[in-house]
Formats: structure tokens, sequence, C-alpha cells
């Protein structure tokens, strides 16, 4: 793996439609180290492999035969499952002028002629990819803290490798001082639900930040959702504190 790809638990799959083999070819070389990429030769192909997995994005030809790049990306829209994923149309030079009206209308984020730029390309593409991971980081994040929420009637519970000690094991002893003595090994330890709360809270905020950085399609509701999940971190922990 080189330094420029994603580690293997955040690799986000790529899905290319196009009818010419060699389009398909070219478009996997230049997206290839972003992320996992698969090939469908149809808009057909392409409905059935977004139903079988997940894709962060699809780029789609126009110019097909049978069902055409607009027609595909209609159909993916139209979709439950897929109806998220963002679409990007690609077409040749000599194309109509209404186009990219008409990708736009049926729901597609980008609109790109060929020749494409390369770097314009992947500079594009990993927008998307980077908005679906922060918002699978989200997910997971959003599902821990309603694992502390939920836990033991609203209050995080920490489940202790050992059991607590007796109030007898930690009745204070005092020197001739005065000064409290007792071992602070004895006392029972805190729990560090505390500690996991503020990293969760530390998680989210780096999570809004780079959403509203991003400018892609969804990323300003994504970060407002992480906002209210600060909120609703911050109420707990002043919770525990009373």
């Amino acid at each position: 793996m080189t330094a420029t790809q994603p580690a293997a638990s955040e690799t986000a799959s790529i899905l290319i439609v196009d009818d010419m083999e060699e389009n398909l070819v070219a478009l996997e070389a230049v997206l290839g180290s972003l992320g996992h990429v698969v090939r469908a030769h149809s808009g057909e192909e392409a409905l059935k492999a977004m139903l079988r997995q997940e894709f962060a994005v699809v780029l789609i030809d126009v110019l097909m035969p049978g069902m055409n790049g607009f027609e595909t990306a209609a159909n993916i829209k139209g979709l439950d499952q897929t109806k998220d994923v963002p679409i990007i149309l690609l077409t040749g030079a000599a194309v109509d002028p209404n186009y990219a009206y008409r990708g736009y209308t049926v729901g597609a984020a980008d609109f790109l002629i060929k020749p494409f730029d390369p770097w314009l390309l992947r500079t594009k593409v990993n927008v998307f990819l980077d908005l679906f991971r922060k918002n699978r980081q989200l997910v997971d994040q959003s599902e821990q803290l309603k694992r502390l929420l939920t836990a033991d009637g609203g209050r995080p519970t920490v489940t202790p490798s050992t059991p607590p000690p007796t109030c007898a094991s930690i009745e204070p002893s005092y020197g001739t001082d005065g000064k409290d003595t007792t071992d602070s090994t004895e006392r029972p330890a805190r729990p560090d639900d505390a500690d996991r709360l503020s990293e969760v809270v530390g998680q989210l905020a780096q999570a809004e930040l780079l959403l509203r950085d991003a400018n892609g399609p969804g990323g300003a509701d994504l970060a407002d959702r992480i906002v209210e999940l600060e909120q609703a971190v911050g109420r707990l922990m002043a919770k525990r504190e009373t």
C-alpha cells in the first residue's frame, strides 16, 4: 500500500460505467489508487452491481446503447437503496448544450466532458470518497454515543475488570499529622466514562470541521447532525457532574 492510499478499513468502492472497454481501462488507471474500482459495461449491469454492494460514487458515460447514462442515473435515483449515491456523468466533446442541464435534472452531482483532466477527475471523485468515509465515521460514532446514552437507563456504564473494593477496604486512615494516608491503590478506580465521552466529543468536532470544509453535497447536513450529537454529549456530561 502506498502512502497516498487509504487504509483498508477506509477503502470505498467506485463504480465506473461505460460500454467501451478502453474507456473503462482509462478510468480505472486514473482512479484505481483512490479506492476499489468496479466496472460495468451497461446501465443494466450497473444497477445490478449497485444492488449487490455499496458504492461511494458512480461515474456513468452518457452515450451508451440500450439504457443510456441519463436513464441509468434516473433509475439509480429512483431506488431507495441507491438514491443517495452521488453520480458523475461523462460525455464526449461534441455534446448537446442541454446535456448538462438534463444531467442535473436526473440527479447527477457533476457533469464532465471528455477528454477530462485526470487531476480534476481525481479531485472531484476524492471529494465524494471523503464524504462517504466521514459519513461512515459519523454513523459509527453515533452508534457508540447511542450505546453510552442508553446504557443503564441513560447513564453510561463501565464493566470493571475486577470487583470493586468493599467499603471496609477503603476506610481512610490518618497519620500523626492528620493527613489521609490511605493507599491510592486501595481506592475504587474512577470510571473512565468521562474520558470516553471527551474523546467522542473531540472526534465529532473534527468530523464536523472536515465536512464543512469538504463543500460536497450533503456535507452541511451531516455537520449539523454532528452538532446535535455534540450537544447531546454535553448534556450527558453535565448530568454526570450534578
